[in-house]
């Protein structure tokens, strides 16, 4: 071959060649437009250094110099045991909000009448000022002050925070012409890039990049979120800050991290901007988010629990209570019933109803579709102003249930402070089926099966019908201190 050098071995240009189509695909090049085949050694780095000049490699410096102006630094002042509630305590120990900080400064102990400052990053949605933010970073705030990329320090007032989806506008005190960004009106893919951008502590603004990573994730921290997880390392003091598609567009706002250690690993989690345009929009033009009611304390359909109810699938939100005076109690819901649509769209699980319900507001008429008694049924229901309501509760069911179910059981009337109806728990074995799935003493068993019980004799009438009906499980609706849940028992396998 008259190209051939003897210097270079043929695995030796294979792993050339390689290594410029790689270097050629990060550029933005085509493999083919680099000739390196036969070429001495010399030539070949040259060929490469030459491509990597003609393909500039991508960079966020033209979207980052357009949009960081509009991301600032949010200081606020607070009293820190009214910001009790803004802290995680609720949250899987590994999933921690940015502003931990709070009450934390220097690793001091604060002074429960002592106002604290604390700091995180918010950003511009319009000209006249308004600003999006977390609410744990604004919320009870007493004062705030605004940094913005320029250091100039504007003083702000919160015009209306949503812990429900941890989000609170706030609008500058100074009339001006602000820099702004706007929300994407597309979601993001997962492996799409993004860019997040924070100002903490008014230093000025830090950038990282990543990509979508997951979306739809569940963090167990309100009903309304599905949060959009990105792997771009997000540090303290950037929460409340914006992540930007490749547009430089809003997709969504940082607000909590994975992190066993308290600092970044890399796994943040953000609310998508479809959500933070709603309730800023909301916030704006009232200060609060009006959300539908329908009034029922709801819970996921587990397939215990399908199954006893004859159910093929454990989509749906299974019906703890239906309150009375609520639409819910109006258009004839009961315990036990399972909502498995609404306006026609499937339900997924209890969350999923309840997202749903969020988005609308009091007075819309929507169309429930739930099963009860081994038939579809339907009703039209006027959604309510909301109340402070339960909503998805879960249950952990065992996947080996005992034999035994453990209980001991009393007519609730003969026992003291139990009321009148159901059968009252008096006693449970530690190691039988009835502790796995959280009975304690004090608990009452409303009915078994779909069927009212008053007696001991009831509930194990109602579990026998079951058993030889063929069912692998028996529903219970259980009254606890903390409300109305629904427990499906499994029988033991033969």
């Amino acid at each position: 071959m008259p190209h051939d050098n003897p210097l270079v071995s043929p695995k030796t240009r294979k792993r050339i060649l390689a290594s410029a189509a790689a270097l050629a695909l990060v550029a933005g090049g085509a493999v083919g437009e680099i000739e390196l085949a036969g070429a001495p050694a010399a030539h070949a780095a040259a060929g490469v250094t030459s491509d990597l000049q003609n393909h500039t490699i991508p960079s966020f410096a033209p979207l980052i110099a357009r949009v960081k102006p509009a991301v600032v630094s949010v200081q606020v002042k607070f009293v820190p045991q009214n910001v009790s509630s803004a802290q995680p305590d609720k949250l899987p120990p590994d999933i921690q909000r940015f502003f931990r900080q709070f009450g934390e400064r220097n690793g001091a102990q604060a002074d429960p009448q002592t106002v604290m400052i604390g700091e995180g990053s918010g950003f511009f949605i319009s000209s006249d000022g308004y600003i999006v933010t977390n609410n744990h970073v604004a919320q009870n705030a007493k004062f705030v002050t605004i940094t913005m990329d320029n250091g100039k320090v504007l003083d702000a007032k919160v015009i209306g925070t949503d812990s429900k989806t941890d989000l609170a506008l706030l609008k500058v005190d100074e009339p001006g012409d602000y820099p702004f960004v706007a929300f994407a009106k597309q979601p993001p893919k997962i492996g799409d890039w993004v860019v997040a951008i924070g100002n903490p502590y008014g230093l000025g603004g830090t950038v990282t990049a990543g990509i979508v990573s997951a979306e739809g994730r569940d963090i167990g921290d309100g009903p309304y979120d599905r949060f959009m997880q990105i792997d771009a390392p997000i540090n303290k003091g950037n929460s409340g800050g914006p992540t930007f598609n490749a547009q430089g567009q809003v997709v969504g706002v940082n607000t909590a991290i994975y992190s066993p250690s308290g600092g970044s690993t890399g796994i943040g989690f953000d609310i998508p901007a479809s959500t933070v345009g709603q309730v800023a929009t909301a916030l704006e033009h009232g200060g609060v988010v009006e959300r539908g009611y329908l009034g029922v304390e709801v819970q996921p359909v587990r397939p215990n629990v399908a199954d006893a109810l004859g159910l093929k699938t454990t989509n749906g939100a299974i019906v703890d209570e239906a309150r009375p005076g609520t639409p819910a109690a109006s258009a004839g819901l009961k315990p036990g019933d399972v909502i498995t649509k609404l306006n026609g769209e499937e339900v997924k699980d209890a969350g999923d109803l309840t997202r749903k319900l969020g988005v609308m507001k009091p007075g819309d008429k929507v169309e429930l579709s739930y099963f009860r008694d081994g038939a579809e049924k339907t009703a039209t229901v006027t959604l309510a102003a909301e109340k402070i309501e339960k909503t998805a509760r879960f249950e952990v069911t065992p996947n080996k249930p005992t034999a035994a179910l453990g209980l001991r059981l009393a007519p609730a009337s003969d026992v003291d402070g139990a009321g009148q109806k159901g059968v009252a728990v008096v006693g449970v074995d530690p190691n039988g089926q009835a502790a796995q799935q959280g009975f304690t003493t004090g608990d009452i068993i409303l009915d078994v099966g779909g069927n009212p019980v008053s007696t001991p004799d009831q509930v194990k009438s109602g579990i026998a019908f079951a058993h030889k009906g063929g069912k692998n499980a028996v529903l219970m609706r259980v009254q606890t201190a903390n409300g109305d849940r629904f427990v499906a028992f499994a029988f033991p396998k033969a």
